[in-house]
């Protein structure tokens, strides 16, 4: 049979690149890998590639290796080997999850604790963690809130008005986890201070 020059060229090309053919991956091919994968190497290469993203909590990437069906001893084992190194730290994690979400979201403790708890962090170790975040931090961000909130256009003085826009702050700080005491005081705060003024929300 004649063969094209150009067809023998993409010939030599194709055998050029072992394990591969014209149309895609050879499975006769040499290259082709019939062992299967080490458990511990693909559990620490998803460890390491989660941590590389974002850090997380054990359990987080405990929940990870199980989703990607890592058998539960040998994660545990590479798990416990990161800790050991402390390239997981549940206490740290906590530490730096409380300071980003207390701000960037204005989350109160009681919403920061149920957060934390979800990642498996134990109660001690999320107590320790809210530490930072002080009652006063905790108002003064509340406060943020409900001043974000306000804008020109609504006669405060209004009673009905008065109350629809308390109902509607209240429950936006209760969403963020603030306590309904607290949050009633601190919307009337900030509402008696802009008394006369316009505003709407």
């Amino acid at each position: 049979m004649t063969v094209s020059k150009g067809e023998a060229g993409f010939r030599r090309r194709g055998r050029g690149r072992p394990g591969f053919d014209e149309d895609g991956p050879d499975p006769d091919s040499s290259v082709s890998e019939d062992a299967e994968p080490d458990p511990a190497s693909v559990a620490r290469a998803i460890v390491l590639r989660q941590l590389t993203n974002s850090a997380k909590s054990r359990l987080q990437l405990s929940r990870k290796l199980a989703e990607r069906n890592i058998p539960e001893d040998v994660a545990e084992a590479v798990l416990d080997r990161f800790q050991e190194v402390r390239l997981i730290d549940d206490a740290e994690f906590a530490d730096m999850w409380v300071r980003s979400r207390s701000q960037s979201r204005k989350l109160a403790k009681g919403s920061l604790r149920r957060e934390l708890a979800e990642k498996g962090i134990d109660p001690e170790t999320a107590a320790a963690a809210l530490e930072q975040l002080s009652d006063a931090d905790e108002e003064a961000a509340a406060r943020q809130l409900v001043e974000r909130k306000l804008r020109p256009g609504t006669d405060l003085s209004d009673g009905a008005e008065r109350d629809k826009i308390t109902r509607r702050l209240v429950s936006m700080l209760a969403r963020k986890g603030y306590q309904p005491s607290q949050a009633f005081r601190i919307v009337g705060e900030v509402l008696d201070s802009h008394r006369g003024a316009p505003h709407d929300v």
